[in-house]
């Protein structure tokens, strides 16, 4: 971290988690895009289901489960998946897999900023991260096209004219990820 011009030393792991809820903005700033491209993902989550929300309710009812939370995982046990994640492997066919879709979104008519080199770090980091959720070794094409939104999507910018029209950066995600040819073994 750079605080007035000085490097500070954050301890292992660090990351940083946040929230956004776009009806209560009073007061607050939309981050700038390159301050958003330092999140690897970008999670909506929306509503409840009505069986959610009830169970929910009933957790909250008598006391606030929140105050009990316990941690699951260790720093070390954070540092030991993060070097285990390194070890996925990620083909050749599925790094250019990879760089085909960030090209294409770059070159899209439609998107005024695309993805920095930081975003397809961020796709195939993401992909081996999912694939040992998936208890694989590998990183498989159809990995990278789940994380497209989520790790892609708030990297993008879409020129105004096409935000007019109504365009959205997952629907020129998905035809963009629909067009590009995936890799056969």
């Amino acid at each position: 971290m750079t605080v007035d011009g000085r490097t500070l030393p954050l301890p292992a792991p660090f990351f940083v988690i946040a929230t956004q809820n776009p009806i209560e903005q009073e007061g607050t700033f939309p981050l700038p895009e390159a301050q958003l491209d330092r999140f690897l993902l970008r999670i909506r989550l929306g509503y409840p289901s009505r069986e959610e929300e009830i169970e929910i309710l009933a957790r909250f009812q008598l006391n606030d489960p929140l105050g009990d939370l316990v941690a699951v995982a260790a720093p070390a046990e954070i540092l030991a998946l993060q070097q285990a994640r390194r070890e996925i492997t990620v083909s050749d066919a599925v790094r250019h897999y990879i760089a085909d879709i960030v090209r294409a979104i770059r070159e899209d008519r439609t998107v005024k900023f695309g993805a920095s080199p930081r975003g397809a770090l961020g796709l195939m980091r993401a992909g081996q991260a999912y694939a040992a959720l998936q208890a694989r070794q590998y990183v498989r094409p159809d990995d990278i096209q789940v994380l497209c939104l989520p790790v892609l999507g708030h990297r993008l910018v879409l020129h105004e004219e096409e935000r007019f029209r109504g365009l959205t950066v997952d629907r020129v995600l998905a035809r963009l990820v629909e067009q590009i040819p995936v890799p056969v073994a």
